[in-house]
């Protein structure tokens, strides 16, 4: 066995592993981007418990198999790079859409955000999205919303009553 062909076969497992242990991750287009731009961006995903590796498609595609979805797999053409997380696939994509914004290269071919397709066009959706802690606060607000509206319906007439009452003993 060759060494070039161990290194093949380690490459194939890690990107295997990192398929498997991450639910969230983006197909990075990865063209055209300097070296110092590059650190740059890879510093940024460490410091946010994020990473960045450039991948060889063909080996991607070896390991992964029936583990990807189609329309992932026809992503991996050209110059790729996954960006992955186990932990905020939000602050991911927001991390990629600033870095994008700002410096003008790269672009997202598609990801799957805890174990759901995105395709390249949705991804500036998923950058806006709030945070997972956000979302919960907006979804127990939705929740509490209807309840408060009905007790405060309830007390109308009571508060009503009290006001009355109190403009009564005035005048008298």
């Amino acid at each position: 066995m060759s060494l070039n062909r161990e290194k093949k076969e380690q490459m194939v497992k890690e990107i295997r592993e990192d398929f498997n242990n991450n639910q969230s991750l983006f197909l990075v287009d990865y063209v055209g981007i300097p070296v110092s731009k590059s650190i740059e961006l890879r510093t940024l995903l460490r410091e946010n418990n994020c990473s960045l590796k450039v991948i060889k498609n063909r080996l991607a595609l070896i390991s992964l198999k029936d583990e990807i979805p189609d329309k992932l797999k026809d992503k991996l053409r050209g110059p790729t790079a996954i960006a992955y997380t186990d932990e905020n696939p939000i602050s991911l994509a927001r991390i990629l859409d600033d870095f994008i914004d700002s410096n003008k290269i790269l672009g997202i071919k598609a990801g799957i955000v805890e174990g759901k397709l995105v395709e390249g066009e949705r991804f500036k959706e998923v950058a806006g999205l709030g945070s997972r802690k956000e979302l919960m606060t907006k979804v127990g607000y939705l929740m509490a919303a209807p309840l408060t509206k009905f007790l405060r319906t309830w007390q109308a007439p009571l508060n009503s009553l009290g006001s009355l009452l109190s403009q009564l003993k005035s005048n008298k």
